[in-house]
């Protein structure tokens, strides 16, 4: 609850930087993000730490934080896809018509997949006329909500107004017998529930206890110049959890009811994505048309434990040019899927060792640190100032990710660094920070990812 009330500052917060720098390095972000291709649906993207974010953390929230969230995401995956139920239920009173109308939906939530601090944020348009909130970005959800007046139980503390329903002339909400209710169960891994007036009431939850529960809708949803009516979302009426400043979600996974999905019909069953470090850099995300040449590409695996998530396969690591010394069976002893929203990528054991073991041996003249949470690699000093080994990770099809200083280590504090990996024990995850300043294109029409460098800075 400490760290809940700590999110829930006010975006006032202490950096060392003057105020007419980050001002300066923001507006630099947009004239770089002004010069993508015309084509296609492009989206400023903002790391959950840049001072350029419209809904930052505090400054002051510990990396041990972010490490702590990022162990609920992975838990909660690797619940999910072993189809464990939650054992916290949520409960909503009232409908869309009258609060005081006494329905209820009552019942066991899925485990999902826990939102936690490693998310990037964008700003998505809704309601006519349009209105701009600050929305978290999710390769791992699918359905998309935000916070909405009258917030009959509960809403979090978030930047900017909360959406009234009320003034959107394109507003609707949706009856329990639309065919879009019914694919809430795949969407959010949950039942869907009915008012006593005929409204249907989504349940969204998350690995970490968080949740979302409200009333299913469509509304015209915007970027920049362009809108596209009928867009079911959630209209969330008790919203709960570590959600930061964000209004609500975007759900890019594929479900029939994530926002790739829904647009696809227009700009094309692709997204595509630079994930921006936590200095004032930029990033984006597009949906939409994309230059194929640039990417070196693999498949998106095929898994029964979940049809939503993007799964790949890894086929070996290199240090300093040298393969890691385990068998080429023990890259796929756990499946793969690559997210967004987690921080620190997870390996199969033997793997995540092998790796440890290298780096560790072509960084000897690098005085070692102590362990810090989760991670047991460390050094003294800040990643950008050290010399590092060149590791690459490949992938089935020929698809390699080059890493850099900072997307091998990740800067614990302001005097220790640490490996950017941990151990997997059911699940295998290629995280956001070796991602970062990378292109990533999700084509879900090909099913394949690409990956190509210098995305972004």
């Amino acid at each position: 609850m400490a760290l809940l009330r700590l999110l829930a500052l006010s975006l006032l917060f202490a950096v060392a930087t003057p105020i007419r720098d980050i001002t300066d390095a923001c507006s630099s972000q947009v004239k770089d993000f002004q010069h993508l291709n015309s084509t296609g649906l492009h989206l400023m993207l903002h790391h959950p730490r840049s001072p350029c974010s419209p809904a930052p953390l505090p400054a002051d929230v510990p990396f041990s934080a972010v490490l702590t969230h990022d162990h609920a995401r992975i838990a909660s995956l690797a619940a999910r896809l072993a189809k464990t139920p939650s054992s916290r239920p949520t409960t909503l009173r009232g409908s869309s018509s009258s609060p005081d109308d006494a329905s209820l939906a009552s019942v066991p939530l899925g485990p999902g997949s826990s939102v936690g601090v490693g998310n990037y944020v964008t700003r998505m348009g809704l309601g006519t006329p349009a209105k701009q909130y600050v929305m978290v970005v999710d390769t791992g959800s699918s359905l998309t909500w935000l916070q909405c007046s009258p917030c009959i139980v509960s809403c979090h503390r978030q930047s900017g107004p909360v959406f009234n329903p009320k003034s959107s002339s394109s507003y609707a909400s949706v009856s329990c017998s639309a065919p879009q209710c019914s694919d809430l169960t795949t969407a959010t891994l949950n039942p869907a529930a009915c008012s006593t007036s005929n409204v249907c009431i989504y349940q969204a939850s998350y690995g970490d206890s968080s949740f979302s529960v409200g009333y299913l809708s469509k509304d015209t949803v915007s970027f920049s110049s362009t809108s596209v009516p009928n867009f079911y979302y959630g209209c969330g009426q008790d919203n709960e959890g570590l959600f930061g400043q964000s209004a609500g979600l975007i759900g890019l996974a594929r479900n029939k009811l994530s926002l790739l999905y829904q647009l696809a019909p227009s700009m094309g069953y692709s997204f595509s994505y630079c994930l921006p470090t936590s200095s004032s850099s930029s990033g984006y995300l597009s949906i939409g048309s994309y230059n194929p040449g640039q990417y070196s590409y693999t498949p998106m695996a095929s898994s029964s434990l979940d049809d939503s998530l993007y799964f790949i396969k890894m086929t070996g690591i290199t240090v300093a040019g040298k393969p890691l010394s385990v068998s080429a069976s023990a890259y796929s002893s756990l499946p793969t899927i690559i997210d967004s929203g987690t921080v620190i990528t997870r390996l199969p054991t033997g793997v995540y060792s092998a790796l440890s073991k290298a780096v560790a041996g072509a960084m000897k003249g690098t005085p070692r640190a102590s362990d810090f949470s989760i991670l047991d690699t460390c050094f003294q000093g800040q990643a950008s100032r050290l010399r590092v080994p060149q590791v690459s990770m490949a992938f089935a099809g020929g698809a390699a990710l080059k890493l850099a200083a900072t997307n091998l280590l990740v800067d614990v504090d302001s005097a220790t660094t640490c490996l950017a990996f941990a151990p997997a024990r059911s699940v295998a995850i290629i995280g956001n920070t070796q991602q970062q300043t990378f292109s990533v294109v999700y084509d879900v029409k090909n099913s394949k990812i690409g990956f190509a460098a210098g995305g972004c800075s």
